[in-house]
């Protein structure tokens, strides 16, 4: 491939190369306070993210244990510095990685590992170094030219590791693939292969909340035992992934509907606060997500009920009671801790003298959010 490559590449691209990595800066990984409050708060811990076996009864003993101000929901930072940790793992495992390349613009970063098994697909795959970057990458054959040719090719290949059990999970849903935001699709890859190919992943995440005398509380989900991922875990009221062809908005009026049976008129009253974003690195997956952040104020004669079987339950909790679960549980699936870390800035629940704020704030939005 042609040296122009390398100008073409994002703001992370240049860690991931062998022949980079000794040069180019530390990358926004959490701060070292952020490393050493994990061992601080660990021990603290009376569930881990392994387990859902914890009542609404356990959320509200916990929430009710620190008698936190609304109007400062913690002095404390280092149970959330602990959680936004837990979504950014794996910096050191780096260079496992190997850019994987469509169209002479990095867009994901694969395992080395994994590349084992993609070598077998050698009429899709091909291995290449690159002159610029001094490494090896990964990109798919010349001979799919169009962003549906190579869609078609790649889910052959995902079919097959799916039957072998190599990708769990797969759902027949689409993530478009690109190198960011608003760039075009090279093609779409099934959603559970995505973290395999270390590839933006987009997500919409809505914080719905009601206030009253001044105090805001959080409408929060319970998931379904039958969920293939983070069973019986504490969720915003709504979340979902974006797939290809529908944008943040409309997925978002889509989501409200299926998890929480809200209507299109009082779903287009979300306001889109921001992001948060993080970059998880667990055995061969690359997880570099990054979620729109949403908040909706809703009536308070509403009730949610889930439409899809998707969440068990809802309960309607006082913010400063969800900050004291999420500092001191890990009942919360890790990534829905940030964007509810998020709302408490937002909302004057995290001030700015409690120790950490900045190291706190930064870490909401780690690493390329493009």
């Amino acid at each position: 491939m042609a040296c122009g490559f390398c100008s073409l590449r994002p703001t992370l691209t240049s860690l991931l190369s062998s022949h980079a990595l000794a040069l180019a800066p530390t990358p926004h990984w959490p701060s070292s306070s952020l490393r050493i409050s994990r061992a601080l708060s660990a021990a603290t811990l009376p569930i881990t993210s392994s387990s859902s076996f914890f009542t609404w009864d356990d959320v509200s003993e916990i929430g009710r244990k620190e008698s936190a101000s609304p109007q400062n929901a913690s002095s404390d930072l280092t149970g959330f510095l602990e959680k936004v940790d837990r979504c950014n793992r794996g910096s050191e495992k780096l260079a496992e990685f190997i850019p994987f390349v469509i169209e002479e613009q990095i867009v994901g970063y694969i395992h080395k590992g994994f590349t084992e098994y993609l070598r077998e697909f050698h009429d899709t795959f091909t291995f290449s170094k690159n002159g610029c970057l001094g490494g090896d990458y990964v990109t798919l054959n010349l001979m799919f030219e169009k962003p549906e040719d190579r869609t078609r090719a790649v889910a052959d290949v995902i079919r097959i590791l799916g039957d072998k059990g190599i990708i769990p999970g797969i759902r027949n849903e689409l993530y478009p693939v690109k190198p960011s935001f608003n760039a075009p699709a090279v093609f779409s890859l099934e959603r559970a292969a995505a973290p395999y190919f270390g590839l933006k992943g987009y997500g919409v995440h809505m914080n719905g909340y009601v206030e009253r005398d001044g105090q805001k509380s959080l409408w929060i989900g319970k998931r379904s035992l039958t969920k293939s991922t983070y069973p019986g875990m504490l969720d915003h009221l709504v979340a979902g992934g974006l797939p290809h062809g529908i944008s943040c908005g409309d997925n978002l009026v889509k989501e409200c509907e299926e998890e929480a049976g809200i209507s299109k008129v009082i779903a287009d009253r979300a306001i889109p606060v921001g992001a948060v974003s993080y970059m998880d690195i667990d055995q061969y997956c690359f997880k570099r997500d990054v979620l729109f952040c949403y908040d909706l104020k809703l009536p308070e004669d509403f009730v949610p009920t889930n439409q899809d079987g998707e969440v068990e339950s809802f309960k309607l909790i006082p913010a400063a009671q969800v900050a004291n679960v999420i500092r001191e549980t890990s009942f919360f699936k890790a990534n829905c801790s940030l964007v509810i870390i998020d709302f408490l800035f937002r909302h004057g629940s995290i001030r700015p003298e409690s120790s950490g704020y900045l190291d706190l704030y930064r870490s909401l939005r780690n690493g390329d959010c493009s």
